[in-house]
């Protein structure tokens, strides 16, 4: 396998993990950091780059990937928790959320009259999502499309609008405000779940071992060596876009005045190019929006195509098309409202998955660690994501205000840490083979 065909599935990666939520939430961090930026980008980038390419690192190390590193729970956990992601990142949250953010940038500015917002969203959405699954009938075809092409076009209208904004705005030092008053970092890294891209690369990692198989790797070594590569070149993409927007955010001064980070942007873009600002961001958010749902929706495609024996690989792109559509068409505001309860009880769980992958040697493939561990840090990472919600829970309230870190929303941690003893002391007393029954229920996910 050539250099260059590793590159190009690296561009494709990133074009994958690079939507909506990437160009909001960096610029609207960079505003409301100010001058704790460099702490609260670090954390963003720990959860928006280094979760999703330890996913991608911990799937390469084993057969199977998800589906395997989860039966390690339980097999029925594995089926609910994949089938959950899948859905989520897919037809019922992260595809529509694109849809949507990619209308409200590209469209919804040239459309003076409100009483047609609705209309032309619909026609928007027909019109991407027909383009989705016209894309995705190939997958094949994914890195020639998105690597070699829709990824250099979008990167230099990112490195022209970013380079532009550092040279034209001032530099303001503004005072952190809201959440990056304290614990710039901590904020930063919550803020991070917000791009989903952790729970994307659960179902990306199938899809990038695909593209270099396709290429002529065959063997683990090699299918390893050039997964990781390829993930290192979108991971630094990744970074260098996501601190270049946060410093272009920051120079945008008061943030009190941005309503979101399309506001944000939408201002920057006609600050610095006048009129022609709102097709420039609209076509970057166009071409984000539109490479990120192809590769949601061609992992959808191959997985759900694999776990129902009756659903063709068209039929399952249709659907989850057809759906994305039609949850697009509620509105942006609805869809970010599910949003972060979800992903503030998912990640938790997703960390500790990849961190028990890790370390997995380490305590000899023990289920009853993997089974403790989820347990505790399931139970209060849906503490947390009720908390996200709005919803009053009395004493349980208290219980996860009496958490470490639970002011930083990272009460999860101690739970999960003493879920792992838990499981260690019980693995030590435990009778039976217990290694040869988690082998047998890998085998039978594979």
């Amino acid at each position: 396998m050539k250099k260059r065909e590793t590159l190009f599935i690296g561009f494709m990666l990133f074009s994958m993990f690079f939507g909506a939520g990437n160009l909001i939430f960096p610029p609207m961090l960079g505003s409301e950091a100010g001058t704790a930026f460099w702490p609260a980008i670090a954390g963003f980038v720990a959860t928006g780059v280094g979760l999703p390419f330890a996913v991608l690192f911990a799937i390469s190390l084993v057969s199977g990937g998800i589906k395997t590193i989860s039966s390690r729970v339980h097999p029925i956990f594995a089926s609910v928790f994949i089938v959950i992601v899948y859905l989520c990142i897919g037809p019922l949250l992260a595809i529509p959320r694109n849809a949507t953010v990619g209308f409200e940038m590209a469209a919804a500015p040239f459309i003076h009259n409100a009483e047609y917002l609705k209309l032309g969203l619909g026609i928007f959405t027909f019109i991407f999502f027909a383009l989705v699954f016209l894309i995705g009938l190939n997958p094949e075809k994914m890195e020639k499309y998105m690597g070699r092409w829709m990824t250099p076009a979008l990167l230099t209208a990112i490195v022209v609008l970013c380079i532009t904004a550092l040279w034209k705005l001032g530099s303001p030092s503004q005072p952190p405000t809201g959440n990056y008053t304290s614990g710039a970092f901590f904020t930063g890294f919550l803020d991070g779940y917000n791009t989903m891209d952790a729970l994307a690369a659960l179902a990306f990692g199938i899809v990038i071992l695909t593209a270099v198989q396709d290429k002529g790797a065959q063997t683990k070594s090699q299918l390893r060596k050039h997964m990781i590569l390829a993930s290192l070149v979108a991971g630094a993409l990744l970074s260098l876009v996501y601190v270049f927007l946060g410093l272009s955010g920051m120079r945008m001064g008061d943030v009190s005045s941005f309503t979101s980070g399309t506001a944000l942007l939408s201002a920057m873009a006609q600050t610095l190019f006048g009129p022609a600002g709102k097709i420039i961001i609209g076509l970057i958010f166009v071409m984000a929006c539109l490479t990120s749902v192809v590769g949601l929706t061609v992992a959808c495609g191959q997985y759900f195509s694999k776990l129902i024996p009756r659903a063709n690989y068209k039929i399952v792109i249709f659907a989850v098309s057809l759906v994305g559509f039609l949850f697009a068409n509620m509105g942006l505001a609805q869809i970010l409202k599910v949003s972060v309860p979800f992903l503030v009880t998912a990640y938790p769980i997703t960390i500790m998955l990849v961190v028990l992958t890790f370390f997995n040697g380490l305590f000899r493939n023990s289920r009853i660690v993997y089974a403790t561990t989820i347990l505790f840090t399931g139970l209060f990472a849906l503490l947390g994501g009720l908390h996200a919600a709005g919803l009053e829970m009395g004493v349980l309230d208290e219980l996860r205000e009496a958490m470490p870190l639970s002011s930083s929303g990272l009460e999860w941690i101690v739970p999960a840490l003493i879920g792992m003893v838990v499981g260690l002391v019980i693995g030590l007393f435990a009778k039976g083979n217990e290694e040869q029954v988690v082998a047998e229920n890998e085998e039978f996910f594979k």
